[in-house]
């Protein structure tokens, strides 16, 4: 890149400056075998950031700068944070925007804004009460599945002004006999989703602990197929109800493929993947959550649909079938009425969230979560009072 548009094209090279404790120093060596390494392959950095658990000295940085061929400026610390979230106002401290500007003979037409940044970092590190979230799902043993829920979560809470404490609960270890003990004093239920039926009846019970309790619930994909068979099961009377995914020839397949993706061999051909456009019912939770518009674009990853043959049965008995794909008329959000707060999406919402834009059933789900937090808390002064 750099033969074809060298002054379009800098290099920015990630070291690390480690502290020998028995020393009492930092120790530049590495980075200068780094860069060694990066040269050996025809690569010259421009700009060095320092990983470092101590402030880099104006000595260190003019060392660092000489023997790796960087002007001293492009030696930038990257000091151990409290927080990823710090990381960014680090930076414009460090004036690394500047040093790469320069060096990319552009000009700085404007300062950078982090107003709403540094906001949203006051909010996340001064929160003004907590809220107690369980996630159930098959894979919580490597959380970083779960990811960009987990940094769902952190968006929607600081919206909220609220720190999110998750318990990590696997659906395996979740049964009738225990769910009240694994869940207690929750305030709010995320059924989280996944493929294949591993964990299935232990998603279930957290899905009808949440739906008898009143405990806000919120369910992602799978999540919300196990929400549509345990309300066919326990509340329909289909107690034979189940998704063709888990169990091919059932008696009421209320999840299963379209039409159209059954004489499909190739299992990734059958995925719905991508963006799609919904239609939201107005009045609705998700309606409300989303600012009253009535049409949003999310994006999907799954195989297995919403069973339309069954919906007139579903909505006469209080679950409601709230955003609908106006092209293929597939359900894509479902609420419960007479709930405090039960909704599950057939798309992945974490997928969209971000630091300055929170999804908008994440804020919905952890409003409802520290109502019913305070709820408790209110309920358990008057109890003690009395």
């Amino acid at each position: 890149m750099k033969w074809e548009k060298d002054e379009d094209v800098i290099v920015i090279h990630l070291t690390l400056i480690p502290y020998l404790s028995a020393a009492g120093e930092l120790k530049t060596k590495p980075t200068q075998h780094s860069v060694k390494t990066l040269l050996e392959n025809g690569v010259q950095p421009d700009i060095l950031v320092c990983r470092t658990e101590h402030e880099l000295s104006p000595q260190i940085r003019n060392k660092i700068a000489k023997f790796c061929n960087v002007t001293s400026n492009a030696v930038i610390q990257s000091i151990d944070a409290s927080t990823i979230y710090d990381v960014p106002v680090m930076m414009l401290d460090e004036k690394l925007d500047e040093v790469v500007i320069e060096k990319l003979n552009m000009k700085l037409k404007r300062k950078p804004d982090l107003r709403k940044w540094l906001d949203f970092l006051d909010k996340y590190k001064h929160p003004k009460g907590r809220v107690s979230i369980a996630l159930i799902g098959k894979y919580v043993e490597l959380k970083d599945s779960y990811k960009s829920i987990a940094e769902a979560f952190i968006h929607a809470g600081a919206t909220n002004e609220v720190a999110v404490d998750v318990r990590w609960i696997h659906s395996e270890d979740l049964t009738i006999r225990n769910a009240s003990e694994k869940l207690e004093g929750v305030d709010g239920v995320l059924v989280a989703p996944g493929f294949g039926s591993r964990g299935m009846d232990g998603k279930l019970e957290a899905i009808r602990f949440a739906r008898e309790n009143n405990i806000p619930f919120f369910g992602i994909c799978l999540g919300m197929q196990m929400a549509t068979v345990e309300f066919a099961r326990n509340v329909l009377g289909l107690t034979e109800a189940h998704s063709t995914e888990m169990k091919e020839y059932t008696a009421h397949p209320v999840i299963s493929l379209m039409a159209e993706q059954k004489s499909v061999v190739n299992k990734g051909g059958t995925m719905r993947l991508g963006a799609y456009p919904c239609r939201l019912v107005k009045g609705s939770k998700a309606w409300k959550a989303y600012g009253e518009v009535d049409m949003i674009e999310e994006r999907h990853r799954h195989r297995f649909e919403f069973n339309n043959e069954y919906k007139e049965q579903f909505e006469k008995a209080g679950f409601r079938c709230t955003g609908i794909n106006p092209d293929s008329n597939l359900v894509e959000i479902i609420e419960l009425e007479n709930h405090p707060y039960f909704v599950a999406s057939q798309f992945h919402p974490e997928y969209k969230s971000t630091v300055m834009n929170p999804h908008p059933l994440f804020v919905a789900f952890i409003k409802a979560a520290k109502k019913y937090h305070a709820l408790k808390v209110r309920a358990g002064v008057q109890e003690a009072q009395e």
